[in-house]
């Protein structure tokens, strides 16, 4: 079987080449084996467990959690309990910021709509990122 240089291995799994030397080092990726030339020699399962890890970095997962969910992809005969678990704890972090940036949108057309188009000395736009207190809704 031929091995994959750490240039394609990140070319066939959309990851960066020094990403690739990341996941390594912080062990997301085993270590692969070394040519004679001591380069990396990647397997096509690494390439695999690349791809697995970009897309769960997509979809907005921590490293440890991604450390978690390449365990459990590991052991494929135990319970998906925790899988479902983060996947749950996940959501409830999108639905949170979705929320949140349902307000500031709220707040910044509140913002431009406020805008009478004349003079800066009469920019409601100003006028509200000068003094927070005008905002309609409390945020961070």
């Amino acid at each position: 079987m031929k091995k994959i240089t750490i240039g394609e291995a990140a070319r066939q799994s959309g990851v960066k080449v020094p990403t690739v030397r990341y996941y390594e080092s912080i062990g997301l990726l085993a270590a692969p084996s070394r040519s004679e030339g001591n380069q990396r020699s990647f397997e096509p399962a690494d390439i695999s467990r690349l791809a697995f890890i970009r897309h769960a970095r997509e979809l907005g997962f921590e490293i440890e959690a991604i450390r978690t969910l390449l365990t459990l992809q590991d052991d494929p005969h135990q319970s998906c309990a925790s899988a479902d678990a983060i996947a749950k704890a996940r959501l409830i972090e999108v639905e949170q910021r979705i929320r949140s940036l349902m307000a500031l949108k709220a707040e910044l057309e509140t913002m431009v709509e406020g805008c009478g188009h004349g003079r800066v000395d009469q920019c409601r736009v100003i006028e509200v990122l000068a003094d927070h207190g005008q905002c309609t809704h409390p945020h961070h």
